[in-house]
């Protein structure tokens, strides 16, 4: 992982003009941390806990980023006549407000300010707060195309979990496999930085995460009037049902046991830089927390009157507020997952930031099918990396709708907003699985389980993850290579009433399943069409009548002979 060192934030002064209608706001960076009462040597003064288990647990060393801003700082700015709205340790300044141009130059003539300063947004609603959407609004900024009038047809799980809708979204990627396994993400806390979770608080879909105390907090980053985060927008509580949803028959997410951080740093009402200087500042929050994944839907590119608009070389993840920010908190041990972007099919087709930040998984979205979705932006980065990271369901995919206040309705949504929870999720159960790995051995055992990973494209990045391998890759268990079929996990042997086994296949074929007993003489013989790139599960049922003995079992196709001897008890 590339060490970022301290970077100051130089801008060119554009004055407030008279006929402002609402506050102009800026970030002011200060020059120094000086005397701000904390030191390195005693971080539990400004970290929590488990931030500090972060760091201890991936050998991560304390730095000037995790220093607090000095505090007199921001009172003096406060002091002058400006508004602070945020304060970011990580670049070491506050996003403010004002109207006076004589404010803010009595504020650029402090000692410990940087001496220059640009805006980074107008504000538009002099109320705070934000109004909540009609159904089917489609915004800009977090990247969501609804259609609320099509449900997708309901799959059956093989498993004892009824997914329901939401089964094929997570048996691409072998979530079930994890799950089946015991691995759900419990002890896994996720933040989520969104735009709003509407009537997450009560919708019945997250009853489990309600009532178990799964959700941990909320914060508001951009209402300066109140930290509801359940008032605001529906964006959030759509991707919320992506991982923590727990509706048996309908949605299941894929980390349903997770716990979670809820935290607002997107203004959908409108498209301003300093969203991304609000997403920093939720991101640090989620750091100080101890969070361990980040999943966030947003992503930025050009804004409202295009002010500060970003270009695509923009795109090299050094270069815009988000990336760094999403860079740091890689850097402090957090697992950061953003959503590429839903601009294929536009002018601007390239990738959002934060999604071009070094050492993160930026997600593309493919359909029900596993085949590119035309919405999903298009990499590289601009400096040539491979973006996206990897891609899964995007297109079709099942989340609560939250516009229906009685009760979890589902609906079927398109965005590289969804494929993102939906992979932060089965990436908190592999973690919860191997809970000694850094955040960078999770995501690159990740990028390896990809079906494109020795061929990878500006489409799908590396391609859909498969996380029965990702774990497989982790706990050092012997493979053969991962592009050819594999026999896993046969348990239990000895059985006593039945057996199961979990076959890999690089292709879609057909495979001959047998029982033979110690003479040679064939007991169950039984023939199934298989999907290729997919764990593929099968349970011997028949296993109940034999007699006690050992049997051989053999799984044969075209491509393949499998022998295992396994005992009956």
């Amino acid at each position: 992982m590339n060490k970022k060192v301290l970077f100051i934030l130089l801008f060119t002064i554009l004055a407030i003009t008279a006929d402002a209608q609402y506050p102009l706001r800026y970030f002011v960076a200060f020059t120094d941390k000086d005397n701000n009462g904390y030191t390195l040597s005693n971080p539990s003064a400004f970290l929590s806990t488990r931030a500090i288990a972060r760091r201890t647990n991936q050998n991560i060393p304390y730095d000037f980023h995790d220093l607090p801003v000095t505090q007199a700082y921001v009172d003096s700015v406060a002091a002058h006549g400006a508004t602070v709205l945020t304060i970011t340790k990580w670049f070491n300044g506050v996003t403010i407000e004002t109207t006076d141009v004589n404010i803010l130059n009595s504020i650029l003539a402090l000692p410990f300010v940087v001496n220059s300063v640009n805006p980074i947004g107008r504000k538009q609603n002099p109320n705070g707060g934000k109004t909540t959407l009609p159904p089917g609004f489609i915004e800009r900024e977090s990247m969501l195309h609804t259609n609320a009038s099509f449900a997708p047809e309901r799959q059956q799980s093989p498993q004892a979990i009824d997914y329901g809708y939401a089964f094929n979204q997570i048996h691409m990627i072998g979530g079930d496999y994890l799950h089946s396994q015991g691995y759900m993400g419990e002890g896994k806390v996720i933040a989520m930085l969104d735009a709003g979770f509407l009537h997450a608080d009560t919708l019945s879909g997250f009853d489990s995460i309600r009532n178990n105390n799964q959700i941990l907090g909320t914060r508001n980053f951009v209402s300066t009037l109140s930290n509801n985060v359940y008032a605001d927008h529906w964006h959030g509580c759509m991707c919320l049902s992506c991982i923590g949803a727990n509706w048996p028959g309908h949605t299941v997410g894929t980390a349903p046991h997770a716990s979670f951080w809820l935290i607002v740093t997107e203004d959908a009402a409108t498209e301003n830089i300093v969203e991304e200087y609000n997403w920093a500042s939720g991101a640090e929050f989620a750091d100080s927390v101890g969070a361990d994944i980040i999943s966030t839907s947003l992503g930025y590119n050009t804004f409202d009157g295009n002010h500060n608009d970003h270009a695509y070389a923009d795109m090299n993840g050094r270069t815009t507020p988000g990336a760094k920010a999403a860079t740091i908190a890689a850097e402090k041990g957090i697992l950061v997952i953003a959503a590429n972007g839903n601009e294929g099919q536009s002018s601007w087709h390239f990738l959002d930031t934060p999604a071009d930040a070094d050492s993160i998984l930026a997600v593309g979205a493919v359909n029900a099918a596993a085949n590119y979705a035309a919405f999903s932006s298009k990499g590289p980065a601009s400096d040539g990396r491979i973006k996206p990271d990897v891609a899964d369901q995007g297109a079709g995919t099942t989340v609560i709708d939250p516009n229906n206040t009685t009760t979890s309705l589902n609906t079927s949504a398109n965005g590289t907003s969804f494929a993102t929870p939906i992979l932060a999720g089965a990436a908190a159960c592999l973690w919860q699985a191997n809970p000694t790995m850094t955040n960078m051995q999770i995501r690159q055992a990740i990028i390896q389980s990809a079906s494109q990973y020795t061929h990878p494209d500006s489409l799908l990045g590396y391609g859909i993850p498969n996380f029965a391998f990702a774990n497989s890759i982790l706990t050092k268990i012997p493979l053969p290579d991962r592009h050819q079929s594999t026999l896993m996990d046969l348990y239990p042997n000895p059985f006593s009433t039945s057996i199961s086994f979990d076959l890999y296949s690089d292709t879609s074929q057909q495979i001959e399943i047998s029982l033979k007993d110690a003479i040679g003489k064939m007991v169950i013989t039984h023939t199934y069409q298989i999907d290729g790139v997919s764990i593929n599960k099968f349970n011997i049922l028949e296993s109940d009548y034999l007699a006690k003995g050992i049997y051989i079992l053999e799984i044969r196709s075209i491509n393949f002979l499998f022998t295992r001897k396994i005992v009956k008890i």
